[in-house]
């Protein structure tokens, strides 16, 4: 029986905001009724959290992140606030259903990829250990994009999720605060006292809303705050008056596109100098909004470090850098040396790739004019750390060329957290280890204390309980619920590897969750797929590195190994893609439609579409996610050996039972350590071996055999319905850049795989025990293991 207090809170509500009883709501309006319920106790239970917070005394942390990728908020708050079986029921009563009052919410436009959503499984482990930890980012009012497939080109549409997404803020506009762009600045010595004033700058005024993250079991609840831009002067009655009515708004528009859409396109200067408006808008924001709490407790900065920890995400909140700096001298009155000492202990930076061109860099001319102030901070900096540099590396001057926070006319990001954060980790053990052997190498060698790991962590109980509830409940029959609480309990599955009841039954319900995305596919892509053939996932961004280009690949040469020999016995098997490209990456583009050419071809084919099928998903996302991975056997992890940097949907996919096939890259390696080789299928060159290849000079075609020749043909030869020569060039060209992240040199190697992942499915215990032993393996990458380590090892918590 469900709670009567409950529903007649619910009943309350309805009246309050829809007019009617539970009994006449729409599933729309039952979405907000429940919201309004949720948000409201979550707000109590976070002021109480922070109340109680102050009064311990507890050190807090601060989490700085250009994107938080949260998914959906409506579920995932009613199972962690167990409320989850009451609402169903109360909803039955009122004839609705949960599952219909769910699909109303979008997924919060917050992220892109797979740094959002570590940043949100974050904040849902911190608290769930209750841990007192703050998101900071941009309320953008359109994220990223909605991405639509049209004759299989992607195409980017508007994403505007606050028009059902904007019931879970709490907006706080008395704590708004003031950032300044470009004008002038003064500085001088008065009596022996450093004196700076900024002058004809752009004010925008930060307004914070409150996102509430719940967690699991607890009354803890955190809060990401979003910072949205306006300006304080957000009309012009004079312009108005005299009918300039564009000009009236003019001021108001230009600070509002500040936090329009995520990640604008940044190959034109006019989008990298938003970015860079972006970054510092937050930034300045949630360091003024943090200093000013600080003080208002401690009335003093001498225990700063020891109170706040602030965490920079990868390169984009960067700026915290020079921010914090700015405030410590100009706003109180620090000296330098007592500023720099108080950054540097606050300051910790999570580097999150190994892709140079990811490694963040302005230039000067840019930086100044938009930040003049802390530009001047900045070459502050870098004369200091030059001077430690030349010091450490006499006469080295390549050295010190690279390992400048200025040089060559740009302001190098990475450089700058480098030169400052007390702490700088990797995500991954594989990933550590090249930051310090090659990409940091020689600032490793200058602060060796400095570096360490952390390897990424997911939100298993969102990934496993709420998305695969059919696994979750069955796992509780095999080993009790204390894996919910600690993911390290997963490993009791391994006494059932010898049961093939077991096997049995978890095929069953990857069956279940199989058929559920073949309904999917069959509604939004019109594509029927056979629940019964293989599951082979690739679900990432669209990256040339990620190489969903080799899949594809593949996938041609299997289609052709079966129109070659259609009597053959061939494993059926359906491969599901979903990624989004970057709204510039042209490439990434013409792979995706690749895809979708490949995907019209074999599925058009009555030879071979009852053993192949090919399906291009469009607009992935957390909730899409929800849906793909639970029916997940194989999963794709197949970049370029040394390229990723940890990756989570590998984790994602592993907790779900699927088996990897992958190259030893990222966190692939400690997969591997944990499952066995006997448990995962590994192909590829390695990291050595893919360093050593480029040292001797790579050259694709000397790695193309007739097989592959045949495929490569397909794809201008018209047989396809389109040419790629795009594709063609960037895997063979004359510019010593040719085929980058080694696809053509890693082609057989993974076909051969792939054969062998045929021949094991064929055994479906064998596959099967592979599939439990990589759940029973998968607790290792909880996130709660990740934010234990960053809590007692950087935070100092």
């Amino acid at each position: 029986m469900y709670s009567p207090e409950l529903e007649k809170e619910l009943e309350g509500i309805c009246m309050h905001i829809c007019g009617c009883g539970l009994d006449e709501v729409s599933p729309r309006q039952a979405y907000r009724v429940l919201a309004n319920m949720l948000r409201d106790r979550l707000d109590q239970s976070n002021l109480a959290f922070r109340e109680k917070t102050a009064k311990e005394e507890r050190k807090q942390v601060f989490y700085m992140s250009m994107e938080f990728l949260v998914g959906t908020s409506l579920y995932n708050n009613l199972f962690n606030l167990g409320l989850l079986d009451d609402v169903k029921d109360i909803l039955k009563a009122h004839h609705l259903e949960l599952h219909d009052v769910v699909e109303v919410e979008p997924d919060a436009g917050l992220g892109n990829g797979g740094l959002g959503r570590l940043a949100s499984c974050y904040m849902d482990a911190a608290t769930s250990l209750n841990y007192p930890v703050t998101g900071f980012s941009i309320l953008y009012e359109f994220g990223i994009f909605k991405q639509r497939i049209v004759n299989g080109w992607q195409v980017e549409f508007p994403d505007n999720w606050l028009s059902d997404g904007s019931v879970w803020l709490r907006k706080r506009e008395e704590d708004a605060v003031e950032v300044r762009f470009g004008g002038q600045v003064h500085e001088w010595f008065d009596n022996g006292h450093f004196k700076v004033v900024n002058s004809d700058y752009e004010s925008v005024l930060a307004i914070p809303y409150d996102l509430y993250i719940s967690g699991y079991n607890t009354d803890s609840v955190n809060r990401l705050v979003l910072w949205s831009a306006s300006n304080p002067h957000s009309f012009d009655m004079a312009a108005f008056a005299r009918g300039d009515y564009q000009s009236a708004l003019h001021e108001s528009n230009r600070a509002q596109i500040i936090s329009k859409v995520l990640y604008p396109s940044d190959d034109h200067i006019a989008g990298k100098k938003l970015r860079l408006q972006q970054q510092y808008f937050f930034v300045s924001a949630s360091l003024q909004s943090i200093l000013t709490e600080h003080l208002q407790k401690y009335k003093t900065l001498d225990n700063l470090p020891d109170k706040v920890a602030i965490h920079i995400n990868d390169t984009h909140p960067a700026l915290c850098v020079p921010e914090l700096m700015r405030l410590l001298l100009d706003e109180c009155g620090l000296g330098w040396d007592e500023a720099w000492d108080l950054t540097c202990r606050t300051l910790s930076y999570t580097n999150h790739t190994l892709m140079a061109e990811a490694l963040e860099h302005w230039p000067c001319d840019l930086f100044e004019s938009l930040l003049p102030r802390l530009y001047s901070i900045v070459k502050e900096i870098n004369r200091r750390e030059m001077e430690r540099i030349m010091e450490f590396y006499p006469g080295d001057q390549p050295k010190w060329d690279y390992m400048a926070v200025i040089s060559n006319g740009e302001v190098r990001m990475a450089n700058l957290c480098l030169a400052c954060c007390h702490k700088v980790n990797g995500v991954s053990k594989l990933h550590s280890d090249i930051l310090i052997t090659d990409v940091f190498h020689d600032y490793y060698h200058m602060y060796e204390s400095k570096f360490t790991n952390v390897t990424n962590g997911i939100a298993y109980r969102r990934w496993l309980g709420q998305a695969n509830p059919k696994l979750s409940a069955y796992l509780k029959e095999l080993i009790g619920d204390e894996y919910m609480k600690d993911a390290v309990y997963l490993e009791d599955l391994l006494r059932h590897t010898d049961d093939n009841r077991v096997m049995d039954r978890l095929a069953e319900i990857k069956y279940e969750n199989k058929v559920r995305l073949a309904s999917y596919i069959a509604e939004n892509n019109g594509v029927v797929v056979d629940p019964s053939s293989m599951f082979d996932i690739q679900v990432k961004r669209l990256h040339e590195y990620k190489r969903q280009l080799l899949n594809a690949l593949n996938i041609l040469r299997m289609y052709n190994e079966i129109r070659d020999n259609p009597d053959k016995e061939f494993v059926p098997r359906t491969f599901v893609f979903a990624a989004k490209a970057a709204a510039g990456y042209t490439l990434a583009k013409q792979i995706i439609k690749l895809i979708v050419c490949i995907s019209n071809l074999i599925n058009s084919d009555p030879i071979v579409r009852d053993k192949l099928k090919v399906v291009f998903l469009e607009d992935y996302k957390v909730s899409l996610a929800e849906i793909i991975i639970p029916a997940a056997e194989i999963s794709e992890q197949i970049s370029n050996a040394g390229k990723e940097a940890s990756g989570t949907s590998n984790m994602k996919l592993m907790l779900n039972g699927a088996v990897t096939l992958g190259t030893l890259d990222g966190a692939n390696v400690e997969i591997t350590d944990l499952v066995g080789t006997d448990n995962i299928f590994l192909f590829g060159l390695t990291t050595e071996e893919v360093n050593e290849l480029r040292r001797r000079g790579y050259r694709p075609q000397d790695y193309v055999t007739p097989e592959l020749r045949r495929v490569l043909n397909m794809l201008t030869s018209g047989v396809l319905g389109d040419s790629f020569d795009g594709i063609m060039y960037s895997l063979f060209n004359d510019s010593g850049w040719a085929d980058q992240y080694m696809t053509i040199a890693d082609f057989n190697s993974y076909a051969d795989a792939q054969r062998t992942v045929s021949e094991v499915y064929k055994d479906k215990y064998r596959f099967n025990r592979m599939s439990l032993i990589n759940i029973a393996k998968s607790g290792f990458f909880s996130s709660d293991r990740s934010i234990r380590e960053y809590c007692n090892n950087i935070w100092n918590l």
